[in-house]
């Protein structure tokens, strides 16, 4: 059954539920202060699919707060759901030329979907930094975070490290990897199209299971809609 070959690595680092479309290793961003964003992404793989939704407000300026879920159906499987909030804020905010870090800390209940991917725990917290170079032409993100599963009591370490470059105007590349202490990693690669400059946004990505047990490999295509001001 493939949730249960997966269980074994439910323990990775859960922030590809929150950063930004198409990333799974998180920025030293926010959502604009005084409004909400909403993304929503599918996940295909060769036996399966999922769904996300997941709305972020930032009624403050500088706390997060992301809550929302997924639906998750594979063949020969009834379909899982999941629900997950996350509270997120910057010591230091992301600047062009410059660099920004952070600290965010969530929980997941009722974790079914895929875990390795998704590298769902928990309850979690992870640090986001991030450095721009040549004028936000090329940003790179890294993360390090702990989990630890409520059912087996494990703890683990993660780690994250990707980067979004400039191909033309609206259009970005990304590339990543990321995993734990206890030998998983993924990687992934696609690229993010402003339809409407910091409004509505598209995605595509591929990724695949790089070491651990399985071979994993998906196809991801998301929105990412963000207001400037909602209230």
């Amino acid at each position: 059954m493939k949730s249960a070959v997966l269980a074994s690595v439910t323990l990775i680092f859960p922030s590809c539920v929150f950063a930004a479309r198409p990333f799974v290793t998180d920025d030293a961003r926010l959502t604009t202060g005084g409004s909400c964003q909403f993304e929503s992404w599918t996940r295909i793989y060769p036996d399966g699919r999922e769904l996300w939704a997941l709305p972020a407000c930032n009624p403050t300026g500088n706390l997060e707060f992301t809550f929302g879920g997924g639906r998750a159906k594979y063949d020969g499987e009834s379909p899982t759901r999941d629900f997950v909030f996350q509270a997120k804020t910057l010591f230091r905010p992301l600047e062009t030329n410059g660099w920004g870090w952070g600290l965010a800390a969530g929980t997941i209940r009722h974790p079914e979907i895929n875990p390795g991917p998704n590298l769902l725990g928990n309850t979690y917290a992870y640090v986001p930094a991030s450095l721009s170079l040549h004028d936000d032409r090329v940003v790179v993100h890294a993360n390090l975070g702990w989990l630890k599963d409520r059912a087996s009591g494990r703890s683990s370490a993660s780690w994250g490290i990707g980067g979004e470059f400039s191909l033309q105007p609206g259009l970005l590349g990304i590339a990543e990897t990321y995993g734990d202490n206890h030998g998983m990693a993924y990687g992934q690669m696609g690229v993010r199209y402003s339809v409407i400059p910091d409004l509505f946004q598209v995605d595509a990505t591929t990724g695949q299971q790089l070491a651990g047990p399985g071979k994993n490999h998906w196809l991801s295509f998301g929105i990412r809609y963000t207001p400037d001001r909602l209230f």
